[in-house]
Formats: C-alpha cells, structure tokens, sequence
C-alpha cells in the first residue's frame, strides 16, 4: 500500500470513529472535518499519527474542535 492509500485508510478510519463515538450522519461529520480541516490535518501529521492508535489520534482531533471552537456533539 503506497503512503497515500495508508493515508486515506487512516482518516476513513477516524471519520468511522467519530461516527461511532457522536452519533451523527456521515454528512454531519464530514461537514465537522471540513470546517476543521481534518482530513489535512490527518495528511500533515501521518509520520507522527501512524505510530499511535486510532483512539490516540482521535483524542486529538476532539482536542483540536474544542481549542476551535467547533461543536462536534449535542
């Protein structure tokens, strides 16, 4: 699998995450990542992302939405 693949394969994992953990519609979560820019986000910190588990790294996407303000849950 080349870098990119893995790279995609690990924010379709989170975006699975954050489904199950918020209880909201895909396009729901897809709008939260697009405002918070997300998916970059995933891109820009794979080196460092690929090393922790997918709880670890969502853990710090919610960091992230909270210090940006964006609600992710009711």
């Amino acid at each position: 699998m080349s870098k990119k693949e893995e790279i995609i394969f690990m924010q379709t994992r989170l975006i699975r995450l954050a489904l199950e953990k918020w209880n909201l519609s895909i396009d729901q979560i897809v709008e939260i990542f697009d405002k918070a820019n997300i998916l970059d986000y995933i891109e820009k910190g794979y080196e460092i992302f690929h090393c922790e588990g997918d709880e670890v790294v969502f853990e710090d996407i919610v960091e992230l939405l909270d210090r940006k303000g964006i609600k992710y849950h009711d």
